[in-house]
């Protein structure tokens, strides 16, 4: 009998994947980690029995929790990014041509030796680009005690289970906030709000004392199922959010690559909310 991976993010309901070969399978310093093969997805990677990404729909989310930020704030050209160790935020970064320096903090090289070797259109190269700054370290730590300032944060985190569960907290989001400059934007991973509302709402209630402005966008990832997945902004610059398409396409325009989900259309369309998410942010609404 074929051989099943059997995600585990929630007790009650998950989905399962044909293994056709497990490429690598191993645990690391800080948690396990498995690549396999799959006939409809490719390759496959997955952190403590949660898919992390594939090698067939990671575009999406790596499109949108990059571009949405980047392009809404037009002009930045310092960017952070906490986690990411598969590359593919980081290759979307660099795209931008007007990026002079990205700082990259993962917590477990062991994810990024095997992303380059299993997954290498995911980084494209990123890694040796010399605007990258690559450090190996906890993100937490990094940006409480960090100095520098940042025009856009990104923070591609696990869930907010075993490593990835410091990169949730109040702590960590006032870090990013130190960390941004004036009108800086932070973007996080912040899960499918259909299956985690209590995460969504989380974040919302952590980011009001440290935003002025606070809200979400949303990508459909197939893989991340149970609906739309929620990506958290937070920024004191709230025009951000509210830009016009014929802005947003201009600088699309203006950086000159293309995309296969991202779109100025898609950029404006993402942070309307379904319903039910807008009642668990405001039960009032």
């Amino acid at each position: 009998m074929a051989k099943r991976f059997l995600e585990t993010l929630y007790r009650s309901y998950g989905q399962s994947f044909l293994i056709d070969e497990v490429l690598f399978e191993n645990r690391t310093d800080h948690q396990h980690l498995i690549i396999f093969e799959n006939s409809q997805f490719g390759r496959i990677m997955a952190l403590d029995g949660v898919v992390q990404t594939t090698q067939k729909d990671e575009f999406v989310y790596h499109e949108m929790l990059t571009h949405v930020p980047l392009f809404a704030h037009g002009h930045a050209k310092r960017v952070l990014i906490i986690g990411g160790g598969d590359g593919g935020i980081l290759r979307e970064v660099l795209r931008h041509p007007q990026i002079e320096h990205v700082t990259m903090v993962e917590i477990d090289s062991a994810v990024i030796d095997m992303c380059v070797k299993y997954f290498p259109d995911h980084s494209a190269g990123a890694f040796e680009d010399p605007r990258v700054n690559l450090v190996i370290a906890d993100g937490v730590d990094f940006v409480v005690n960090n100095q520098e300032k940042f025009d856009v944060i990104i923070s591609d985190s696990t869930d907010p289970e075993g490593p990835g569960e410091v990169l949730f907290t109040s702590r960590f989001y006032l870090g990013c906030k130190n960390a941004l400059t004036d009108g800086g934007v932070l973007a996080t991973q912040n899960g499918v709000c259909y299956m985690q509302p209590d995460e969504l709402l989380t974040t919302y209630n952590r980011f009001e004392n440290i935003f002025a402005d606070r809200w979400f966008f949303a990508a459909a990832v197939p893989t991340y199922v149970g609906g739309v997945m929620t990506l958290a902004w937070g920024t004191d610059n709230s025009e951000l959010r509210h830009l016009p398409q014929d802005i947003i396409a201009q600088r699309y325009q203006e950086a000159g690559f293309t995309t296969r989900y991202y779109n100025p259309a898609i950029h404006v369309a993402a942070f309307a909310l379904p319903q039910y998410v807008v009642n668990t942010l405001n039960p009032a609404a």
